[in-house]
């Protein structure tokens, strides 16, 4: 064997290392993340039942007051506030999803 075979051999030996691991199945790895907490859908919903929830309240004050059956105008006004608000958030996450939603259709694969 001369030098020149010898050096083309030691050039060649990582590649046949790579060969043999190109001939094994790939087994995907086994990612298990325990759930540790509400999911993220789950989260979702009860935000929007909550804000459901402050309109049905101020909605129901708001009756109350016209009718004479609850004479506190402040306390109305700030559950209507709070609604508001709430709705007001709950549309700038939804835009916010929506957003990333399309981000995420668009990358190309």
């Amino acid at each position: 064997m001369t030098i020149q075979q010898a050096q083309l051999r030691s050039l060649l030996e990582p590649s046949r290392v790579y060969e043999g691991a190109l001939q094994k199945p790939v087994q995907p790895a086994a990612v298990s993340t325990p759930q540790t907490g509400p999911s993220f859908a789950d989260t979702l919903r009860d935000s929007i039942q909550e804000v459901n929830r402050l309109q049905i309240e101020a909605e129901q004050m708001q009756e109350d007051l016209v009718t004479g059956k609850n004479p506190d105008v402040h306390g109305t006004m700030i559950a209507m506030q709070k609604a508001d608000v709430s709705f007001r958030l709950m549309m700038e996450v939804r835009s916010k999803i929506v957003d990333a939603y399309k981000e995420v259709m668009r990358m190309q694969v």
